[in-house]
């Protein structure tokens, strides 16, 4: 059974139609690339599924049961999480404050309540082993690389064990190192049968960690392909405009 399913999707904002009737779907352990040029429908499809937009029509179903997602917590509690490509991360906080931020946990002792900076310690460590990250939790984020932060904002997204993680262009503006380090995380979410949307720019990243890929062009989906029965040509000509569909 799939994961999620989006079924005949559009958005309108006024007279721009920012998506028309895109069908998708993705199972767990499984990774999609979803690729378009800029003005696409990529962002915007990306942020229905995360309950930042609702759609103007179409279904949207999780493992076979319809939702509706009003607001991003709704999302969160259907089990799906984003990592946005700005990554929202404070750069004066510590990984463990950044992976906890709005999610603290506390202590009680009598009528006052602390911060448990013992246990989100230890959680975020726990995490950053599990994503076999070298991130530490005490480090300052400010401190840390591009590919670094990356863990953070992923390991923020593991808090909830979500079913589905959405990844905004996150090998965008860091080096070739930090890339196989961000791609190396997303093979351990898909290892730990999350399933993972991939929206990115980069041909190799998509080839590389995806197992399909989807097409959006001004806001239609014009392909949805195993990598194994496409080609960075193809993908290239469908994203352009000069091949119509595959």
């Amino acid at each position: 059974m799939s994961l999620l399913e989006l079924d005949d999707i559009t958005k309108s904002f006024g007279a721009i139609h920012a998506l028309q009737g895109v069908s998708l779907s993705i199972r767990p352990g499984e990774a999609l690339g979803l690729m378009g040029d800029n003005g696409a429908g990529k962002s915007t499809l990306m942020r229905i599924i995360a309950g930042n937009f609702r759609p103007t029509s179409g279904a949207i179903r999780i493992e076979g049961r319809e939702v509706h997602f009003h607001k991003p917590i709704d999302a969160r509690n259907s089990g799906i999480e984003i990592v946005y490509q700005d990554l929202g991360l404070c750069d004066n906080l510590s990984a463990a404050a950044n992976v906890f931020l709005g999610r603290e946990l506390k202590k009680s002792f009598g009528p006052i309540r602390y911060l448990d900076y013992k246990t989100m310690y230890q959680r975020s460590g726990e995490i950053f082993a599990e994503l076999k990250s070298e991130t530490r939790p005490r480090d300052l984020v400010r401190q840390m690389s591009g590919g670094q932060r990356q863990a953070v904002a992923i390991a923020r997204t593991r808090l909830s064990d979500p079913k589905l993680v959405l990844m905004d262009e996150p090998t965008a503006a860091i080096s070739v190192r930090q890339v196989a380090e961000v791609l190396t995380l997303i093979r351990r979410l898909k290892d730990t049968g999350h399933a993972v949307i991939l929206v990115s720019h980069r041909m190799p990243d998509v080839f590389d960690v995806c197992d399909r890929v989807a097409v959006l062009r001004r806001g239609t989906k014009v392909a949805d392909k195993r990598i194994s029965e496409t080609t960075p040509e193809e993908v290239t000509g469908l994203i352009t405009g000069a091949i119509g569909a595959a």
